[in-house]
């Protein structure tokens, strides 16, 4: 019976991890949409070639906020400033850097209306994924607990208290999803 209760409680322990992993990414993915200030986040994803390896940029250099819009990159080796302007041109981040031959200068523009609503569609997809990630999480447990329950160590009583608290445990989960995104609409419709 030991056994049957550490299996139980790998599967719970693996549903909120598998939760928690999606929260995580919804986060980050999040913080990569450009709400009209800069946040350094959204270089993260942008690759330079710093001698002969993919880097991030601030893998490369220091990446501050000035005045709310503008991002300053100062790049241990001025050298690399041609190809981390050409990076983020080609990346899709949609704005042109300028840099004076010692630091790279992204400023972003203000946000019209219609891009506000764009970026407001965007985040309700991004966190329509993160709940599809958390459902199929909690198939994947139910999946294991089914498979349990038709091994017979599972009674039907259990697995409806199961079901319950997965249930509950993605419900909870879900509402954070929908907390975060309602956060991230507000500061684009209001920048």
């Amino acid at each position: 019976m030991a056994e049957v209760e550490e299996e139980i409680q790998m599967i719970f322990m693996e549903f909120e991890e598998n939760l928690e992993k999606g929260i995580t990414f919804f986060k980050g993915e999040l913080d990569s949409v450009r709400a009209g200030r800069a946040n350094p986040r959204i270089l993260d994803k942008v690759l330079v070639d710093y001698y002969g390896v993919p880097t991030p940029i601030p893998h490369m250099s220091n990446v501050s906020v000035q005045e709310g819009r503008c991002l300053v990159i100062s790049p241990w080796d001025a050298s690399l400033i041609k190809n981390i302007r050409k990076a983020i041109s080609e990346s899709d981040i949609g704005i042109m850097p300028t840099d004076d031959g010692r630091v790279v200068r992204i400023t972003f523009p203000q946000l019209t209306e219609e891009r506000r609503r764009e970026l407001v569609k965007e985040t309700r997809r991004i966190a329509e994924n993160a709940k599809v990630t958390c459902r199929n999480a909690r198939r994947d447990a139910l999946d294991s607990l089914k498979a349990m329950k038709k091994d017979g160590t599972v009674t039907d009583d259990m697995m409806a208290g199961f079901e319950k608290d997965i249930q509950k445990t993605l419900d909870t989960e879900i509402a954070k999803i929908d907390e975060i995104m309602d956060n991230k609409e507000k500061e684009i419709m209001q920048v």
